[in-house]
């Protein structure tokens, strides 16, 4: 039986075609080479998943019990040998797997959120991630028509990522405002030499800095500079050669608002940047045996493509690394490179009546926010409750962080009530009702 196994894989193997082409049937002709016969071409080489996979059929085949004789014909045989290896010539045209193709056939499973999104501070829109800074943009952009002041602050402190960069800027910024407030009848505080230094290393680089003195009532001239020069077209009555340079210059009007350049000076020392809010995208589902299976997007994740590629080829150390002898502080210091790689994290709260609770959250947020969370969607939110992890671990310390708990990516929490009190919670009610707001409950959706 096994020489007859081994005719049928040679027999496929001289036939199998590469991808694009199709399979032949079986040749019959006789093993001698006629003499007159011309040197046949050399066939292409099958690929190696199209051998893996016809030696996969045979083993299957051979694990068979030898001690009946086979209820399919050797033909049947050859034809679901050939058929798989169809199948992976078909899959390699497509640059897939069989696995990857299967899937593909199969559908893939619904992602349990669609992305990670956020609320604009400004207009309320809700945006995807890769949109929020393009947002932030066109809000403030839109801002500056009403408070171009306010607008420009806003720039410098939000786009501007390096925050001591900033730092330095602003308070530059205002000891230029501070010197004209404190010292008004003297012009060389008025203006300020764009080429100056210390302006351009502090100031002039960022972003906003030139919006915002144009806004408090500076405006761009150019004014001329004694010099030493010989050639110049125009002269000094002195003598010297005169040179032009660019300044902001205050406008005169403004000396008659004082104390609202004083205002404008603190507004710019104390703003923060603006941050879109992340988007909890609460969700109800009822009852569910699916409440642990998660479908994350790439959004989740803080690597990017290239990154994810070297995580696969990095999986075959991790083997390597357990099995060999390592400290405790080493274990923990890998678990916390792990953990860095998420920025965000899904988390389910089951409740005991089954129904879910879902909700997006930062990967460094502490788990006093999830229990706000959860309160909030109570209700009754003043009932006492604990919530439990993985493995029925209880959460007690609110001020850890998710990915120091262990809850990152995702994870499915269980909610647990005070006992004494729901005694007593259950007695004085006439009928048993969910704890959620009914709002919330009408929402509920069946988890896919």
């Amino acid at each position: 039986m096994r020489k007859f196994f081994q005719e049928i894989k040679a027999d496929l193997k001289f036939k199998t075609a590469g991808p694009g082409q199709k399979l032949s049937e079986p040749s019959r002709a006789p093993r001698e080479k006629p003499k007159a016969e011309a040197a046949p071409k050399p066939r292409q080489a099958p690929t190696d998943e199209a051998q893996r996979a016809a030696a996969a059929a045979l083993a299957r085949l051979e694990l068979k019990p030898k001690g009946k004789a086979p209820s399919a014909s050797q033909e049947h045989i050859k034809n679901q040998v050939r058929k798989e290896l169809m199948a992976e010539a078909a899959a390699g045209e497509k640059g897939l797997s069989m696995e990857e193709k299967q899937q593909e056939e199969e559908g893939a499973a619904a992602p349990s959120v669609s992305g990670v999104y956020f609320i604009c501070p400004l207009t309320g829109a809700i945006v995807r991630k890769d949109q929020k800074e393009k947002q932030l943009r066109e809000a403030i952009q839109a801002y500056s028509s009403v408070d171009p002041v306010a607008a420009s602050i806003m720039e410098i402190h939000t786009f501007n990522k390096d925050r001591e960069k900033v730092r330095v800027c602003v308070e530059t910024m205002a000891k230029y405002l501070d010197n004209i407030y404190l010292h008004p009848e003297e012009e060389k505080y008025r203006k300020i030499k764009l080429q100056n230094k210390v302006f351009q290393e502090r100031i002039s680089c960022l972003e906003g800095t030139h919006k915002f003195f144009q806004a408090v009532g500076f405006e761009a001239k150019t004014l001329p500079v004694p010099g030493q020069g010989k050639d110049s077209a125009s002269r000094h009555p002195c003598g010297f050669a005169e040179t032009t340079e660019e300044f902001y210059v205050l406008q005169e009007e403004v000396l008659s608002r004082l104390e609202e350049l004083k205002e404008r000076k603190e507004q710019l020392l104390s703003s923060e940047p603006v941050r879109a809010q992340l988007h909890r995208q609460l969700a109800v589902f009822q009852p569910s045996p699916a409440a642990a299976r998660f479908e994350l997007p790439h959004d989740f994740f803080n690597l990017t493509a290239e990154e994810l590629r070297r995580e696969q080829r990095l999986r075959t150390e991790a083997v390597e690394k357990a099995s060999m002898l390592r400290t405790r502080a080493m274990r923990e210091k890998d678990e916390q490179r792990e953990m860095r790689k998420y920025n965000y994290t899904l988390l389910r709260v089951r409740f005991p009546d089954g129904y879910i609770l879902q909700g997006t959250f930062y990967a460094r947020e502490s788990v006093s926010v999830l229990y706000n969370f959860v309160r909030e969607a109570l209700r009754d939110d003043w009932l006492p409750f604990e919530l439990l992890g993985p493995g029925g671990l209880k959460l007690t310390d609110e001020n850890l962080a998710f990915n120091e708990c262990g809850l990152v990516p995702s994870a499915l929490l269980s909610l647990a009530w005070d006992a004494a009190v729901m005694a007593d919670v259950e007695a004085a009610a006439e009928e048993q009702r969910s704890p959620l707001r009914p709002e919330l409950l009408a929402r509920a959706q069946p988890l896919s």
